[in-house]
Order: C-alpha cells, then structure tokens, then sequence
C-alpha cells in the first residue's frame, strides 16, 4: 500500500483551486491501487511562524529540555516523522505575491533541520529524506511558469533538494484569473490524471 501525505495551503480552503487539484490526484490514484492518504491543511495556521524559543529547544540536548522545549521540539519531531512515513508527497500549491503561503513556509522551516534532515560535509550539504516522490500542483492566477517572475518553482525545487527529495514532478494550472481559466484547468487536470496513471 503506497503512503501518501498531502500537504495543502490555500486561504480558499476545501474551494482553493490548488486543494482541488491535489484532491483530484488522490482521487485519480485511489482508482489505479491501495493507498493510505494523510492530509494536512497548513492554512489553518496550527504551525505557528518559527521563532527563537523554538528553535532553541531544538539545540537543547533532549535530555536537559524543559518541559515547554519538549512541547516545541515535538512540533518539528512530529512533522519530520509524518513526512518520513510517507512515500508520495502531494502539494497543492497556490502562489501568493510570486512566492508560497506563509504557512508552507513555517512547515518547512519545521522539517528542514541540521543533523537530521540534512547535515554539512566538507563537500557541502546533504540531504537526509531518501526515497520520496514529490508532486507539486501549482495554481496560479497568472501566467509565470518559464519565466524570471516564477521564483516560485526554483525554491521549492531548491529547498526540497536540499533536504534529499530531488525526485520533485510540477503540474501547472495558470491563468485561473485571465481568460480561458477553464481550458487551462481541464489541462491541468488532465495532466493530473495521466500522471496518477503512471505511479
């Protein structure tokens, strides 16, 4: 049975155009064999932005934390325990003033740790999360993909690498605010359903 975590952003909720997609693909992979889903909706703000106390109970050695280090340090624990339970990474991913939500961001500020997400070497960083598939479905309501304004695409690629998934799949579903919104989104899902195909 494949395991599948996904991982939603959208302000808009359940009506957000990139949670529909991602529920399409799990839809789509649900008819082709077993899986066991995990959803997470980042955008009700239960991970908090990082801060310093925070990150210090981090530095703490386990056995010397407080018990309030022990809560904080359990918030990242946790997350980095749920993604490395899981296989198939979905991300329904919308694009706010050019860059990820704010929430995404706190997620991955939580999972991306030294020494245990990734550690330095003298040839540079290396990623510790093996064996992951990500796919990343992007809506947009603009136009970006292939040009300098897609900033969006380049991190998440980068940041995700960083910390050893490199195997990182993006389907597109742009100018959802322009014209011919629908056609893009028939394309986008179309797009989704060949891909849950393959897996």
């Amino acid at each position: 049975m494949k395991k599948v975590l996904v991982l939603n952003s959208s302000l808009n909720g359940e009506q957000g155009n990139s949670t529909k997609l991602s529920q399409l693909f799990v839809e789509q992979l649900a008819n082709n064999q077993q899986i066991s889903v995990t959803t997470r909706d980042l955008s009700d703000n239960a991970i908090a932005h990082l801060t310093q106390t925070e990150m210090a109970a981090w530095m703490t050695d386990a056995n010397e934390r407080s018990d309030e280090q022990k809560l904080l340090a359990a918030i990242s624990d946790d997350l980095i325990a749920e993604l490395n339970d899981n296989e198939l990474i979905v991300i329904g991913m919308p694009m706010y003033n050019f860059s990820i939500p704010s929430t995404f961001k706190a997620w991955i500020d939580r999972i991306a740790r030294a020494g245990i997400t990734f550690k330095y070497t003298e040839q540079g960083a290396v990623g510790l999360i093996k064996d992951k598939k990500v796919v990343v479905l992007a809506a947009r309501g603009g136009v970006y993909q292939g040009t300098e304004m897609d900033t969006q695409t380049k991190y998440l690629k980068d940041v995700l690498g960083f910390v050893g998934m490199t195997d990182v799949n993006f389907i597109y579903a742009e100018g959802l605010a322009m014209p011919g919104a629908e056609q893009s989104l028939e394309a986008a899902q179309n797009e989704i359903k060949a891909f849950a195909a393959s897996l």
